[in-house]
């Protein structure tokens, strides 16, 4: 057997039933795998040698960034080193190329911590002066959204997958089930955010216990990511804000919060959930007030009496 869509059909199979990969991890691989398979036009793995591996890698710099064509040959050479695995091919064409890519580095965008609090003054003053029932619950759960992703750093995707027993309110802490299933605990360490929490679940309980899971719409469905971006911006107009805030920018912006407070990095990384210290150390570049304050105070020339 050397069709190349059966082999890449049974390949993710494999990572689905053997590996146990996450559905998105697999939709990425499928859309990689199949868009190589497309590319290239060879049905049979032993055509496929180091030229077509050139022209493909050619082919995809001329259409993405950087980082998107590290990220769809990591799924291309997965495939071979499962062939290798499996003894269907008896060479891996992707030992022959040396691979290096010059990544820019992106900076992550955070959001001025006075922004973040008019955003919060604008949505609980909706809460406060809604018209009606349906508009307070709307803006009470969008207060303990917003809340939670600035308070923990969450991921959107992890925010809205919550189950109703993954937030502990008693115990001020979460369970969050992250990339590739881990799992990793976080504590709530604010009372005003456990409060606006406690407030959305009472209104909301129903809703919750037929769904089963934390975050929900009026219509008793899970919240979607959708729903939460477009959340955001309709705050941020009514709070005349400028800056276009996404989801993650919460993210980035509670981490960048914390380095800045003198949090070690490799509690940050715990706390992101991130698996190597790699990705979290992008922060480091972001912290520049801390950075001023620490030259403005600390440098020795400011103590030069001349």
């Amino acid at each position: 057997m050397n069709d190349l869509q059966t082999l890449i059909d049974n390949y993710l199979y494999y990572c689905k039933s053997q590996k146990r990969l996450d559905p998105k991890t697999l939709k990425a691989y499928r859309i990689d795998l199949y868009q190589f398979m497309e590319s290239i036009s060879v049905s049979h793995v032993s055509n496929i040698d180091v030229p077509v591996l050139e022209n493909y890698i050619s082919s995809l710099h001329s259409k993405y960034k950087a980082k998107t064509v590290k990220r769809k040959l990591a799924s291309v050479k997965a495939l071979f080193h499962y062939f290798e695995y499996r003894n269907i091919s008896d060479k891996n064409p992707f030992n022959k190329i040396h691979l290096k890519f010059r990544e820019p580095v992106t900076l992550p965008r955070v959001i001025p911590l006075h922004t973040i609090e008019k955003l919060l003054s604008v949505i609980y003053k909706q809460c406060d002066e809604a018209p009606t029932k349906y508009q307070q619950k709307n803006a009470l759960r969008d207060a303990a959204v917003i809340e939670l992703l600035f308070a923990t750093g969450i991921r959107i995707s992890e925010l809205c997958s919550l189950k109703k027993d993954d937030i502990n309110l008693q115990d001020q802490c979460i369970l969050i089930y992250g990339k590739g299933a881990k799992e990793r605990r976080l504590q709530i360490g604010n009372n005003d955010v456990i409060h606006v929490l406690e407030e959305y679940k009472k209104e909301f309980l129903p809703q919750i216990q037929n769904c089963n899971y934390f975050f929900v719409n009026q219509n008793g469905c899970v919240l979607s990511n959708q729903c939460v971006r477009r959340a955001i911006n309709k705050y941020a107009s009514i709070a005349a804000i400028e800056l276009h805030i996404t989801p993650h920018m919460f993210r980035h912006t509670f981490a960048t919060s914390l380095l800045e407070a003198d949090v070690d990095i490799r509690y940050i990384q715990e706390m992101l959930g991130h698996s190597s210290i790699h990705i979290t150390e992008i922060y480091t570049h972001v912290a520049m007030s801390k950075q001023k304050n620490i030259l403005t105070e600390k440098h020795p020339r400011n103590h030069f009496h001349i």
